[in-house]
């Protein structure tokens, strides 16, 4: 690489150089679906070409296009390329090619890197990229083979070994593409493939430095130190809310979706939405046929996300326990807040409250704007009803899920194009994002004489 250039990356700040990376990559993408080559009919319409783009650099999966009879052999393994590009991390793979070439890793990289993967600084984070990019591929490879014995029975050979591929990329990277029309709903009643599916997106979304201090206990190496916070945190938080979203969704579709199958199936059904709604996108119902409790359910959930440092998205389990943690302090009178006889810094609280209400808020101005954007449908009933729609949409994009009701391909070319900002802005972050746009440091600001204000 030229010297000039290496010197204009390296002033670039860490989260212009994010935001770039994955608008290089989607547009690299886009030019690569839009050729005749990469589709059934042989051309394919910009936006939506730049809306599937997006959806899987952002490991999203939402479609405006069905990927498994729309696009050729070719257009999907440009798809897989680009989840698997978006699952890991843009700046991961610079990273490793730096270190494959042997090549000293320019600093914002190697911020970027810190920021991404680590909650405390660590002097190994070049071993925690490796271990990444090992683990990533082993999990894969292992979830192909699974899923390829299990096809086997009902595909050739050939096929079986692409579908497996595919889907064990998807799940792990949590980004919902599927090759079948409805997604899993054929395989409802699959014990063993629901469990290596739902296993997949466990790993892929609960954050490679959980992973790799989890590795570094059963290896021995990281057994002198105490458990991290960050894996107490994210373990726990993602089991209660598997299993409360498990067991809630099966007591709200009880007597509704779920009263044809068996007990057995049911609970299968209602625990592979309540993992997959976290940011993975697949599902084994049709989402449409889904009571309002059930939906403002998986709303909550697609809203809350994965784990730092992992595929998916949202704001995230440990900021939603951060916020609990705050509150029950604030309750019992206490400024400081602790978790497992260790203090949060402040910082870090505002900073989680800070990402809640901007999350909050963005869902709400898209939410408006794709109101006003959206056909008008026949009657106030249907309108109504494209209200629940378009709200499930708007989450489903910011948490980068991939689970819609059906609307995706009816938005209109401005509709798709706020739900393309949605993806990127979930994926890349709020934080990076915003200072993208308002392009300052944080600061102390002047501070004046202090005065009270009424709240609550």
């Amino acid at each position: 690489m030229p010297q000039p250039i290496v010197a204009r990356i390296q002033n670039i700040h860490p989260a212009k150089l994010v935001l770039m990376s994955y608008l290089a990559v989607i547009a690299a993408g886009t030019a690569l679906l839009t050729l005749p080559c990469a589709t059934a009919s042989g051309t394919i319409a910009w936006h939506d070409a730049l809306f599937t783009a997006t959806s899987a650099v952002c490991v999203t999966g939402l479609v405006v296009v069905d990927t498994g009879t729309y696009f050729t052999l070719f257009g999907q393994l440009v798809i897989l390329t680009l989840i698997q590009f978006g699952g890991l991390g843009i700046m991961t793979f610079t990273v490793t090619v730096f270190l494959t070439m042997g090549r000293r890793v320019p600093l914002k990289q190697r911020m970027i890197m810190q920021e991404t993967f680590a909650h405390t600084p660590r002097a190994d984070i070049f071993q925690l990229t490796k271990a990444i990019f090992a683990f990533t591929f082993a999990v894969e490879l292992l979830g192909a083979l699974l899923l390829w014995l299990i096809w086997l029975e009902e595909f050739a050979f050939p096929t079986a070994l692409y579908h497996a591929l595919f889907h064990s990329v998807s799940a792990f990277c949590n980004a919902g593409f599927s090759l079948f029309p409805g997604s899993f709903v054929g395989y409802r009643g699959a014990l063993p493939l629901n469990a290596v599916i739902c296993s997949l997106i466990v790993l892929g979304g609960i954050g490679f430095p959980v992973v790799y201090e989890i590795q570094l206990r059963i290896s021995g190496q990281g057994r002198r130190n105490k458990v991290s916070v960050q894996l107490r945190v994210v373990v726990l938080t993602t089991l209660i809310l598997i299993m409360a979203g498990a067991a809630l969704l099966l007591w709200s579709e009880w007597h509704y979706a779920l009263k044809a199958y068996s007990f057995g199936d049911g609970l299968l059904i209602a625990l592979f939405q309540s993992i997959t709604c976290r940011t993975a996108g697949f599902n084994t119902i049709d989402i449409s046929s889904l009571r309002n409790a059930s939906l403002a359910l998986m709303i909550f959930l697609m809203f809350v996300g994965a784990s730092p440092g992992s595929c998916g998205g949202g704001v995230k389990t440990t900021t939603l326990a951060l916020l609990g943690a705050f509150t029950w302090s604030r309750l019992r009178g206490r400024f400081r807040v602790n978790m497992y006889h260790k203090s949060i810094p402040a910082e870090t609280v505002t900073k989680s409250v800070s990402l809640v209400l901007l999350a909050f808020g963005l869902i709400c101005g898209v939410f408006f704007l794709l109101l006003l954007t959206h056909p008008v449908g026949s009657s106030l009933i249907v309108e109504r009803t494209q209200f629940i729609e378009i709200l499930f949409e708007v989450v489903s994009a910011f948490g980068t899920v991939g689970l819609s009701m059906g609307v995706t391909a009816d938005l209109s070319v401005s509709g798709k194009l706020l739900i393309i900002l949605m993806m990127l802005i979930g994926r890349v972050g709020v934080f990076t994002f915003a200072y993208v746009i308002a392009g300052t440091e944080a600061r102390a600001g002047v501070q004046y004489a202090e005065q009270n204000l009424m709240i609550g």
